[in-house]
């Protein structure tokens, strides 16, 4: 059995994945998104810019071992032969050894039948005294993130130990290489070596031992995992409480200690119960939210109902606005503004692209020429990015403040009308999820936020025109949905206030 760097940095996020990673049928898996192939290319385009950047500041070009693909064996060889060569780098070496080198109690006495493999992007040659002579290697690892994330440090861990497994000496730091201001982090050894340990071991035990986890749906880290739909039908038939708004790990494994694993149970739990571990706040919601899908209904909020009607105007025009970026590029390439007059009977799409980088300035002038010719219109919106990328336009290319103040004085934050009036029988509260229940129909059911970056980047590689109107296909549905939203929002919270008149 293998257990790779990679398959240790899952685990940390989803013990689960790992698990099918190695146990798994592989016909179920999803194949890679095209947005996820574009960071992998990103990913590895950096590694590149990062290793010709340090020869360029005079570090020596890297050696990489050269063995048959995905025979692990000869690729530990070929990278030990380098090092005992003592050649200054060793781009992505291979360090191989068993799991009874780390393991302890029984995870030791079966970790023979575990090989434990990872391929640091860089082993750095430094003086000391190891196997091989008077040098040893220390590990290096290239991320495109700016953070030190733990589970970066526990894998460069992981690395440090195999690496002293192989060369019979520890070496006594690791690094990695992060882009941004931090540059190279130096990894605490001290504190993350004990963790990593831990780490592996209980990996380690649940493999060799077979114990599938349990099931359990993360929005955020499940969207990427190729096994998001077998795990999502399974947790659909069981309508497990992951499948909730709002029930994060740490708030489930609170449920599970007062043996509320259940949507009936949850559902019938007086939310006093969930406290004090729980705020009184969050734990009304997740009982509320169980009521909700339970008994597939809305329920009101009636403290903030009022509130939130008394602050959904309907004007005669409005405009509904939604963008499109590029986080690369640090570029809003569309800032896409739908026109609704209901006096005339109209709505009136405005796309406003940046069909180059450059163009972003532009477009921001000609959104802020748009706006100004409704100056008593209401601007809704869903989420808070559009009122923080205007603030962020506006500060990049100096904007008065009696202009920008004004122009957010009228934007209204459709996401937090909703959340705050409102508990939805839904499995969360994106605008596609919810505007789909309303009935609402994207003309392309596949596009999203991560596909729009995709088009755009192939629009500017290509300028495949069909790129850029799919772009802006996208975009209008967006703002159509907000606007289907916003009306439903409206009529329901009216409806709700007769009945209690």
């Amino acid at each position: 059995m293998l257990l790779t760097a990679e398959r240790l940095l899952h685990y940390q996020r989803c013990h689960r994945r790992t698990f099918l990673d190695v146990y798994g049928d592989r016909t179920l898996k999803t194949p890679p998104s095209d947005f996820q192939l574009k960071l992998l290319q990103e990913r590895l385009a950096h590694q590149q810019f990062i290793l010709a950047e340090q020869v360029c500041q005079g570090a020596t070009p890297h050696y990489q071992p050269n063995y048959p693909k995905g025979d692990w064996k000869a690729g530990a060889q070929a990278t030990k032969a380098l090092m005992q060569q003592g050649v200054e780098r060793i781009h992505k070496g291979v360090l191989l050894t068993t799991g009874e080198a780390i393991g302890s109690g029984r995870a030791r006495e079966q970790g023979e039948k575990v090989t434990l493999i990872s391929h640091p992007d860089l082993l750095i040659k430094q003086p000391g005294k190891s196997d091989f002579g008077d040098w040893l290697y220390v590990p290096t690892d290239i991320h495109l993130g700016k953070r030190a994330k733990q589970e970066y440090q526990i894998v460069a861990a992981y690395h440090t130990q195999l690496l002293a497994s192989v060369q019979g000496a520890w070496p006594e730091k690791a690094w990695l290489n992060l882009r941004g201001k931090k540059g190279e982090y130096e990894v605490d050894l001290w504190r993350w070596l004990p963790e990593m340990q831990i780490t592996l071991e209980k990996c380690m035990q649940m493999l060799l031992e077979q114990q599938e986890p349990e099931v359990f749906i993360s929005r955020q880290q499940c969207s990427v995992c190729p096994w998001l739909t077998p795990c999502y039908a399974i947790a659909k038939s069981q309508q497990h409480l992951s499948l909730l708004p709002g029930v994060t790990p740490s708030r489930y494994q609170h449920l599970q200690t007062l043996r509320l694993t259940t949507l009936e149970s949850l559902a019938d739990a007086n939310p006093v119960y969930l406290e004090p571990e729980l705020e009184t706040e969050v734990a009304q919601h997740l009982v509320q939210q169980a009521q909700s899908v339970l008994e597939n209904r809305v329920i009101l909020t009636p403290s903030e109902s009022f509130t939130v009607a008394s602050g959904l105007p309907t004007a005669p025009i409005e405009l509904y606005f939604d963008i499109e970026a590029e986080p690369s590029l640090n570029l809003d390439y569309l800032l896409g503004v739908l026109v609704v007059d209901r006096q005339a009977n109209t709505e009136t799409f405005y796309p406003l692209v940046a069909e180059k980088p450059a163009d972003e300035e532009a477009i921001w002038l000609q959104f802020l020429d748009l706006v100004s010719a409704y100056p008593d219109a209401p601007i809704f919106h869903y989420s808070p990015y559009e009122a923080d990328t205007v603030k962020r336009l506006a500060k990049l290319y100096p904007t008065p403040a009696e202009q920008v103040k004004p122009l957010l004085s009228r934007f209204v934050d459709l996401h937090k009308q909703v959340t705050d009036a409102v508990t939805l029988p839904l499995e969360g509260y994106s605008l596609k999820m919810i505007a789909n229940w309303l009935g609402f129909k994207w003309r392309d059911p596949q596009a999203n936020g991560s596909q729009s970056i995709c088009w755009y980047d192939k629009w500017l590689e290509t300028g495949d025109r069909t790129l850029l109107n799919a772009i802006l296909r996208y975009n209008e549905d967006d703002c159509k949905a907000t606007h289907r939203l916003k009306d439903w929002l409206v009529d329901f919270l009216q409806c709700a206030y007769q009945k209690n008149i």
